[in-house]
C-alpha cells in the first residue's frame, strides 16, 4: 500500500508538477477574464439609458403621385428611445424618423394611422405621445 502512493506522488514527479502549474496558470487566467466581464465598470456601462425627443416631425410615406395633400395632425410626435448611455448621449432628433404609411390609401376621411419609429441600431423606441395620428386626405376632384 505504501509502494502504491509513494508511486502515486512521485512517480513522473515532473510532469504532475508542470501539469498543476499549467492547469492553475489556465484557471488563473480564466478567473480574471470572468471577474473581469462582471466588474463594477462594465455593469454600468450596460445600464440602458432612457432619453425623449420633442418635436419629431412626422414625415407621410405614400405610393401616390401627390403626397403634399395627405395632412396628419398633430405634425409633430414625442419619442423616448432607450438604449447604452454613450448611444443615447450622441443621438441627434433628426436621427429619428416618425413615419405614417398611407401606401394604398386613395381618398377617405377621418382615419386613424399608427405611427412607425424608425432608430439607429443600438436604439430602441420605448414609447411615443401620441401613438396615432389623424389623417385627412382631400377628396379627388
Amino acid at each position: 500500500m505504501i509502494n502504491f502512493l509513494r508511486n502515486l506522488f512521485f512517480r513522473d514527479f515532473m510532469l504532475k508538477s508542470f501539469s498543476l502549474v499549467l492547469a492553475l496558470l489556465i484557471w488563473t487566467i480564466v478567473s480574471l477574464a470572468i471577474r473581469r466581464e462582471v466588474s463594477p465598470l462594465a455593469g454600468v456601462a450596460a445600464i440602458p439609458v432612457d432619453r425623449t425627443f420633442s418635436g419629431i416631425p412626422i414625415l407621410v410615406v405614400s405610393a401616390a403621385a401627390d403626397v403634399r395633400n395627405f395632412k396628419v395632425n398633430p405634425s409633430q410626435v414625442e419619442v423616448t428611445v432607450r438604449g447604452e448611455g454613450e448611444l443615447v448621449k450622441d443621438l441627434r432628433a433628426n436621427e429619428i424618423q416618425a413615419l405614417v404609411d398611407l401606401t394604398g390609401v386613395e381618398s377617405a376621411r377621418g382615419f386613424h394611422k399608427r405611427i412607425e419609429i424608425s432608430t439607429p441600431p443600438g436604439i430602441t423606441h420605448v414609447q411615443v405621445v401620441p401613438e396615432e395620428v389623424d389623417v385627412i386626405v382631400p377628396q379627388k376632384r
